[in-house]
């Protein structure tokens, strides 16, 4: 199907943009608000000693005997609330009327908080940053068995996806290279890959290893930190990941913006991000 797309004025400078919202993101007269369930994880397997929090956002009219599309977000409450810049609830209950996505629960999951010394430590960076299997294990094997005691899931990975920005954007890629067995589906909104312990491995291990199956959709700031800079230079870790999952042949989808490193314009693009990787499903 052809598309027309209206005309937008590129911006002279770069330094200081503000995308505004689309009408997903913001309540909908008609549409039923669904309903969020939160419940704590004192104790993991993975990463001993932290405790957090995760919210279950099932949509109205969820039918919760009918196996369900899971979407995985990371920086949990941030994520969902409403007043923040993701507004992510709001978006998949607009899209969940709108019949543009498979029945899907949304599982907001925060960062793990460790008590050092009665003082709350966030370990967010050690966990999102780090690249390995943990956090993926978590999210399968200590995150969704309870959400699964609320309600059925598809246990097919391609009806698993996961979303996050930053350091969650290393997170996400992350959980769905390490365990594809597990989650098909990746939203990574302005990846922090230049900060990763040892630098970026994707551009190497996407280019070096068999294709896995996995959608991917990139999100990347002209005005990122140190764009201008050979090293630690946020922008191009993201264009030479998405360049190296080009010439593989990969699923995916690179969208660039104007500004600096903000949570703005990856919250704008959810819902269509929402749309373009589900599209084959709904």
């Amino acid at each position: 199907m052809a598309h027309t797309m209206p005309y937008v004025s590129l911006p002279v400078s770069q330094a200081d943009v503000t995308y505004e919202y689309g009408p997903d993101s913001a309540r909908r007269d008609g549409v039923q608000p669904g309903s969020i369930e939160q419940f704590s994880i004192d104790a993991s397997d993975q990463f001993p000693g932290t405790s957090r929090q995760v919210w279950l956002h099932r949509p109205a009219g969820h039918s919760p005997s009918q196996e369900s599309a899971v979407m995985f977000f990371n920086d949990g409450w941030w994520y969902l609330d409403p007043a923040e810049d993701v507004r992510a609830g709001i978006v998949l209950d607009n899209l969940a009327a709108a019949r543009e996505l498979p029945q899907m629960v949304g599982v907001f999951v925060d960062p793990g908080v460790l008590d050092v010394d009665g003082v709350p430590t966030k370990h967010r960076n050690a966990e999102y940053d780090a690249f390995d299997g943990r956090y993926a294990t978590f999210l399968l094997e200590e995150v969704l068995p309870r959400v699964e005691q609320r309600c059925a899931v598809s246990a097919d990975p391609r009806m698993r996806g996961i979303c996050g920005g930053s350091s969650g954007g290393n997170a996400a890629l992350t959980a769905a290279w390490t365990r594809p067995d597990g989650i098909g589906r990746v939203i990574a909104l302005n990846a922090s890959f230049a900060q990763m312990p040892g630098g970026n491995p994707f551009p190497t291990l996407i280019a070096s290893e068999p294709r896995k199956s996995l959608r991917v959709l990139l999100h990347a700031a002209h005005r990122d930190l140190n764009w201008n800079s050979a090293d630690d230079n946020w922008f191009a870790e993201n264009l030479e990941t998405a360049a190296a999952l080009a010439r593989a042949g990969y699923d995916f989808r690179l969208v660039t913006g104007d500004g600096g490193h903000s949570p703005n314009h990856g919250g704008v693009l959810l819902p269509d991000a929402l749309r373009w990787l589900w599209s084959e499903t709904s």
